[in-house]
C-alpha cells in the first residue's frame, strides 16, 4: 500500500510528530544518548571488510517492540558505521536485477491497517549514486541492472534500517531479489562480497520463520512447534556453516510448509551467506527471540 507522506519534511521532523510515549520515540532518545556518550566511528580500510547481515524485520509492530529495537540498534552501533548499505528485502522480487532510485524518492508503505503515523515516517538518506556505481562494478558485464526511478525503499529495508541507523546519515540502496533459487542467490552474494572491502554493509532482510497464516493470534506468546523446529534446524546448520544443508532447505527443513508457506522471507539469507568471506565458518547471532511465535533470529557473517 502506498500512502502520501508529509511533503518536504525531514526524517527527524517526521519522527518528532510521534507521540512522546511511543516506544520508537523512546528508542530515538536511547539512540541519541548512546551517540552522545560514545561516538559511532565510521569504517576505514584499517577495519578490514565489513560483515554481512541477515536481519529479521517486521512491519510497524517492530517499532513497538522496545527490546527488539534495542538489540538491532546496539548491534549496528557495535559495528563501524558503514560507508553505505546495500539491502536485499523479501518484499521486492523481479525477473531482472533492479536498484531503487538514485534520486530522492518516497518510501514504499507496503502494509495496511496500522496507525496513521506509520505512513508519515520518513527515511531520507544521503546521495547513493556512488553506491550504485559500486554495485554495477562488481557484477558481470553481461548482467543487466535496471534502476527503478520511481521506487524507494520498501518496509523490509527502511523499517530495520530506521531502527539501526535512525539518523538516516548512511547512503542506502535496495537491490531486488531476482530468484528464490538458493544457489543463484548465494552466487549473487559472492559477487557483492567485494563491496564489504569498501565499507559497504550488505544486508539480507527477511524473517527466520514467517508462517503468518498459521499464527495463533489468541495466544501470541506461544511458539508453535513448526516455528521452533525450523528455527532450531536453521540455527544448527548456521552454527556449523553447513551451506549445503541450508540450500537444500526445501527437502531438509522441518516444519517448512508452516514456517515458510512462501519462501521469500528465507531466501535473502543466501545473499548474506554468499557475501561471507568464508561461508562455512559459522555465524554469530546478535538477535534471537520470538514475536507472535515467529523467530526473529538474525545473524552476522564475516
Amino acid at each position: 500500500m502506498l500512502s502520501h507522506p508529509l511533503p518536504g519534511t525531514t526524517t527527524a521532523a517526521a519522527d518528532a510528530t510521534l507521540p512522546a510515549g511511543h516506544p520508537f520515540a523512546a528508542h530515538l532518545r536511547h539512540a541519541a544518548a548512546r551517540a552522545a556518550a560514545e561516538e559511532h566511528r565510521t569504517w576505514t580500510p584499517d577495519d578490514g571488510a565489513m560483515p554481512a547481515l541477515f536481519v529479521s524485520h517486521g512491519a510497524p509492530p517492530t517499532f513497538e517492540d522496545a527490546a527488539w529495537m534495542r538489540r538491532l540498534h546496539d548491534w549496528a552501533h557495535d559495528l563501524p558505521r558503514p560507508r553505505a548499505v546495500l539491502i536485499v528485502s523479501a518484499h521486492w522480487e523481479s525477473d531482472e536485477l533492479g536498484l531503487t532510485s538514485t534520486a530522492p524518492t518516497e518510501l514504499v508503505y507496503d502494509f495496511g491497517g496500522f496507525a496513521d503515523h506509520y505512513y508519515r515516517m520518513r527515511y531520507d538518506t544521503p546521495d547513493n549514486r556512488a553506491l550504485a556505481q559500486q554495485v554495477v562494478s562488481v557484477l558481470p558485464d553481461t548482467q543487466r541492472v535496471f534502476e527503478h526511478r520511481g521506487r524507494g525503499l520498501d518496509h523490509g529495508a527502511w523499517v530495520p534500517l530506521k531502527i539501526m541507523y535512525p539518523e538516516a546519515d548512511v547512503p542506502v540502496l535496495q537491490l531486488s531479489m531476482p530468484t528464490h533459487d538458493p544457489a543463484a542467490l548465494f552466487a549473487l552474494g559472492r559477487r557483492l562480497r567485494r563491496l564489504k572491502e569498501e565499507g559497504v554493509l550488505v544486508v539480507g532482510s527477511g524473517f527466520m520463520t514467517h508462517g503468518l497464516p498459521y499464527v495463533d493470534w489468541r495466544r501470541p506468546d506461544v511458539v508453535p512447534g513448526w516455528s521452533a523446529d525450523f528455527d532450531a534446524w536453521a540455527a544448527d546448520a548456521l552454527a556449523r556453516g553447513d551451506v549445503e544443508e541450508l540450500q537444500d532447505f526445501a527437502h531438509r527443513a522441518p516444519g517448512l510448509p508452516y514456517a515458510h508457506p512462501t519462501v521469500e522471507h528465507f531466501a535473502p539469507l543466501f545473499v548474506t551467506l554468499g557475501a561471507a568471506a568464508d561461508p562455512t565458518a559459522g555465524v554469530s547471532t546478535p538477535v534471537s527471540d520470538w514475536m507472535v511465535g515467529l523467530s526473529t533470529r538474525s545473524v552476522q557473517v564475516a
